[in-house]
């Protein structure tokens, strides 16, 4: 693979631990591995071997030695470090919603938006429900415009991270329920404000109407979303099958779980039919929100940039 210097930041938790996996998947060998004070001084393994956790400190990152910087942390430790890595001469692909909605950074879905990849030294990965929408929509928005998109999504445990992880893990499985988690803004929780203005972000259609309704489930991995798509033209269902179909970053199955996506790198859709409620189609999407969710796009662009020569080869 290109001698490439990647850090990890957020390496020890639940996406930083994927995006290892996938890092080692694809052969890039000099990897490091970065988390807060806590964690820093364990060991993670890689390749065969064990990185051992350094600090995540503005000075470290600042030092140089890196090309690329997978940042998996929350927003505030993000807008602390992702500068000093950047003034270190790294690129950064950055998981939280620090920098997704800022102007004049890219917010990118491989596969859909690959164009506003522009040089910039920040990048930023879509929140999971977005890139999990904008990758079913965009394969229709080519077939047919949209013209309205209604959504529910039903989003497992590990979407909120290691403390969502545990929680679902201390209870019994008889106790589950579902969950709002999420900042009240309004009449809307943040994550579906945010939902919907990423969404016209990716796809670059800034007045789509969209309206999501979100929930947690007791699920551990898997994210699952019942959509209600209204396109410009008439898309029949068979017509809206073969669209998907001929996504490479979609695949076709009956009645998706999310068991079913775990592990798996595309996003399943299935129930492709009339909305009997109105004009448009409805459908069921399922992926994994750790996996392609969130580690595998940011790898993905990764080669991508690798692949324009925007990172040293």
């Amino acid at each position: 693979m290109p001698d490439v210097h990647i850090g990890v930041v957020g390496a020890t938790g639940a996406v930083g631990t994927v995006t290892l996996e996938l890092l080692a998947e694809r052969g890039f060998e000099d990897v490091r591995a970065f988390a807060s004070a806590r964690s820093a001084g364990r060991t993670v393994p890689y390749t065969g071997r064990e990185l051992v956790v350094e600090e995540a400190t503005p000075d470290a990152l600042a030092a140089g030695g890196l090309d690329l910087v997978f940042f998996s942390v929350g927003t505030e430790a993000s807008r602390e470090l992702v500068p000093p890595a950047v003034r270190g001469g790294a690129v950064v692909i950055d998981k939280s919603d620090a920098y997704r909605l800022r102007d004049g950074i890219p917010l990118v879905v491989v596969g859909v938006n690959d164009h506003a990849l522009d040089g910039s030294e920040i990048v930023a990965n879509p929140n999971c429900s977005a890139m999990q929408l904008a990758c079913v929509l965009e394969p229709l928005r080519e077939a047919a415009g949209l013209a309205r998109v209604r959504l529910a999504t039903y989003q497992s445990a590990s979407g909120a991270g290691d403390a969502g992880i545990e929680r679902l893990r201390s209870i019994a499985p008889a106790e589950g329920d579902l969950g709002m988690d999420w900042e009240l803004d309004g009449e809307e929780f943040s994550e579906e404000w945010k939902l919907r203005a990423e969404t016209r972000k990716i796809l670059e259609l800034p007045k789509l109407p969209l309206h999501a309704t979100c929930v947690r489930v007791p699920v551990l991995v898997g994210h699952a979303q019942a959509v209600w798509v209204e396109t410009e033209s008439p898309l029949s269902p068979d017509e809206a099958r073969e669209a998907l179909a001929s996504s490479e970053h979609v695949e076709l199955a009956d009645l998706p779980t999310p068991a079913d996506a775990a592990g798996r790198d595309k996003v399943l859709v299935g129930r492709i039919r009339r909305d009997t409620a109105g004009d448009g189609l409805a459908l069921w999407a399922v992926n994994d929100n750790l996996r392609k969710g969130a580690a595998l796009n940011a790898v993905q662009i990764a080669e991508l940039l690798l692949a324009r020569r925007a990172l040293p080869a």
